[in-house]
């Protein structure tokens, strides 16, 4: 069964609408990879709730070479609230990918472990 043909003067307007979808497309495949291109990710991979007082984190730190990274990585009770933290400071030198293995001291007991956030450290001017 052949396709049916557009009415007679639309076919401009099916051609338009193509390339604005493709165009559309293109921008958001460019937009997604150049959004994630020389960005700081960490990924928990792994904690340990060791005793009322005590939380092991670990995760991995992917990020671009040669940069310092400031992560904060907390402990968070049963009620999603914060019962411990530590700022974890990962020098500039060593892999772009590194495994990192945190210990946090708590309030009370803890029953996960979150990275919360990582920056960017400033290079230090001479």
């Amino acid at each position: 069964m052949p396709l049916p043909r557009p009415a007679p003067g639309t076919a401009r307007w099916w051609v338009v609408g193509t390339v604005g979808v493709l165009l559309g497309v293109a921008f958001a495949v460019w937009f997604g990879l150049a959004s994630t291109v020389g960005s700081v990710r960490p990924e928990v991979t792994a904690y340990r709730v060791e005793s009322d007082s005590s939380v092991v984190v670990e995760y991995d730190l992917h990020r671009p070479e040669g940069t310092a990274v400031l992560c904060r990585v907390d402990a968070l009770d049963a009620t999603k609230g914060r019962v411990g933290t530590v700022e974890d400071a990962v020098p500039a030198t060593g892999p772009t990918s590194i495994h990192r293995e945190v210990r946090i001291r708590t309030s009370v007991r803890a029953v996960t472990g979150v990275v919360d956030s990582c920056t960017r450290v400033p290079a230090p001017t001479p």
